[in-house]
């Protein structure tokens, strides 16, 4: 009987989330990573976890009540078939987005249960919208609610976790994450980004009230994916001998890949194996080996399932 280190939260109710013809986040970017990792055997019947949906509490862990309203109404408006923007922010949505939405968190919700009650010992959620450059009070970036960000409050509030650990290697800084956290020094963000880059935040500068935010923006070179790489030994390491964290998550975007086309530091599969080995390092010594990866970007969907492929890989062989 094969035994799974690694199990997967998936739902085809996640393709429901429409966003537009042309669109990157697209619905296929679940069913193709699915269908890659049944093909692979990394998925299968055994290891495969239902999502719930949240409740607006939950949500409210992290975002406000006003948001939850505007989303709330704003997607009501949409009539079956239509997609519009939401006001906040470069958010495509549909008549089922908010319902997807809460699916979405929900599912990283349950991979905490599964963690946290030993039922696995580290899962990758296939789930969207994305969430990390969703603040507390609005929406952008293809994000309407911070998946990760509130999946960490979720272990704290439930299961007392003290210290989480939250690592960001999406092309993208992770503005919501940052935003939500910022003030709190028992959860550390960590970040390798490409500078000067849409969102334009996440500057070395930015370090949090207690020196809980770690941003490694990286320009553009031959050197970027060593230089990234090395972001993870040099900085984030040493950071976590001090830190200690109880739970570690992954804000897994896949779209600092080479042929994804979005941007220019240029990964290739390889190196997120590395990266993976990296954080699984960090939470065997400091947290049972308790790792919860939530899917972010990646828009090329060879590279895209090629990639979640690696990462699942990685973490089953830890």
């Amino acid at each position: 009987m094969t035994v799974f280190n690694t199990f997967i939260v998936t739902d085809p109710n996640y393709e429901r989330h429409l966003t537009g013809r042309g669109h990157p986040e697209t619905p296929k970017r679940h069913s193709e990573i699915d269908k890659v990792l049944r093909k692979k055997k990394l998925l299968t019947n055994a290891n495969c976890l239902s999502p719930r949906v949240c409740t607006e509490d939950e949500i409210a862990l992290c975002h406000t009540k006003e948001y939850l309203e505007i989303v709330d109404a704003e997607v009501s408006d949409c009539k079956e078939g239509a997609i519009f923007q939401l006001s906040t922010g470069d958010v495509n949505v549909c008549s089922d987005s908010y319902h997807i939405a809460k699916l979405a968190v929900g599912g990283v919700f349950t991979a905490v249960d599964s963690v946290m009650e030993n039922i696995a010992k580290k899962v990758f959620c296939n789930i969207r919208p994305p969430g990390h450059h969703a603040c507390s009070d609005m929406g952008m970036g293809f994000c309407l609610f911070n998946n990760i960000a509130l999946g960490a409050r979720y272990a704290q509030n439930k299961y007392g976790v003290e210290r989480v650990l939250i690592v960001d290697w999406d092309v993208h800084h992770g503005n919501g994450t940052q935003e939500i956290f910022y003030n709190d020094p028992s959860v550390f963000y960590f970040s390798t980004h490409q500078g000067n880059y849409y969102p334009f935040t996440g500057k070395a500068s930015e370090t949090g009230e207690h020196d809980n935010i770690c941003n490694v923006p990286i320009m553009p070179s031959k050197n970027s994916r060593n230089k990234l790489i090395e972001a993870f030994h040099d900085k984030l390491v040493p950071k976590m001998q001090a830190f200690k964290p109880n739970l570690v998550m992954i804000s897994a975007g896949f779209d600092a890949h080479k042929d994804d086309g979005i941007a220019h530091l240029n990964l290739v599969e390889d190196d997120y194996r590395i990266l993976t080995e990296i954080v699984c390092k960090i939470a065997n010594e400091y947290s049972e080996g308790k790792i919860i990866s939530v899917l972010e970007g990646g828009y090329n969907l060879r590279a895209l399932s090629s990639s979640v492929a690696v990462h699942i890989e990685t973490l089953n062989s830890d």
